[in-house]
């Protein structure tokens, strides 16, 4: 099954759906993994912070083997953690990366949050988290113009094919686009019909940057991280307005918050353990909603973000 592709500004095509790694089991990751490419995902958005990266590589690694995939049919993707924002310490993670995944390159790193935290060895805790060797949460002293241009970096030495950004406001992404050599391919928010952030996105679209939607579900990924205005908001899986969508087109209703994601430009990473649904989280763009069915699911925003440091008790503030 193919998907459309977003052409970037790096002049690369990056898959509209993939597969998000977030929150996969190391256990199960592997197979997960090789079933997803069996399934026809090709991009598949991965992290330091996941914790699961060497698993996702071994199965890439099982699916080039059998002659599923070659490695240029897959985009995958990963990101800089906080801790390593410092401009010598961006290469040499970004590398354990690659080892750690199996690879040589990847298609898109990026920088995961415009906040930047005091080292930590991979050799004393990795993935690091939030917190420094001695348990606290504490801010670094490395600038976005210094990790932008180690990012920049990785690109001159092939390294990555595309850099991007996630988790910034647009006033960040300003300031970067005056001094950035290398312009951000894509910009990666939280985004689903409780939280549209319209302006964000336009202005990103405006800057030829592809945004990419995380959480496009809204509450659920979150619930089970004890978020407490998660557990307080509707699933969107049950609101009447995506579930009369469902019916209507024959499609569940997580199809109709992709669809409405897609259809409006914006690439998405959701998962699924179970195969059914994911061949139909992959069947996203073989349908299109009315105009005012799109306006009609945009509506519910309500501005409401899960994904805030916040919202795990932790001290930094970045929206």
């Amino acid at each position: 099954m193919s998907t459309s592709l977003i052409k970037l500004n790096s002049g690369y095509d990056m898959p509209q759906v993939g597969f998000g790694l977030w929150k996969v089991n190391n256990d199960t990751c592997a197979d997960q993994v090789y079933e997803a490419i069996k399934a026809g995902y090709r991009l598949f958005d991965g992290a330091c912070d996941y914790g699961n990266e060497v698993e996702a590589g071994q199965g890439v690694a099982r699916a080039i083997k059998e002659g599923i995939v070659t490695r240029s049919d897959l985009f995958i993707v990963s990101k800089l953690w906080n801790s390593f924002h410092d401009g010598e310490r961006v290469e040499p993670i970004a590398r354990k990366q690659l080892a750690d995944w199996g690879i040589d390159y990847f298609d898109l790193y990026i920088v995961h949050f415009p906040v930047s935290l005091t080292y930590v060895d991979p050799e004393v805790r990795y993935p690091p988290g939030w917190e420094n060797a001695e348990g606290k949460v504490e801010l670094g002293k490395a600038t976005i113009q210094e990790t932008w241009t180690a990012m920049e970096g990785l690109v001159d030495k092939g390294l990555a094919r595309s850099i991007g950004i996630s988790n910034f406001s647009a006033q960040l992404l300003l300031d970067l686009l005056r001094y950035a050599r290398i312009r951000p391919a894509t910009l990666q928010i939280e985004h689903h019909p409780y939280l549209t952030q319209e302006r964000l996105v336009a202005f990103a679209k405006r800057e030829g940057i592809a945004v990419t939607a995380y959480s496009s579900f809204g509450p659920l990924s979150f619930i089970e991280l004890n978020v407490k205005h998660a557990e307080g908001a509707q699933p969107l899986f049950e609101h009447e307005a995506i579930k009369s969508l469902a019916e209507k087109y024959g499609k569940t209703p997580a199809q109709v918050l992709l669809r409405w994601a897609t259809q409006r430009g914006i690439a998405v990473i959701p998962k699924s353990n179970n195969p059914k649904r994911l061949v139909e989280n992959l069947d996203v763009v073989g349908f299109d909603l009315k105009e005012e069915e799109i306006e009609a699911i945009s509506a519910l925003d309500r501005g409401l973000r899960f994904n805030d440091p916040h919202s795990y008790d932790l001290p930094i503030t970045i929206f």
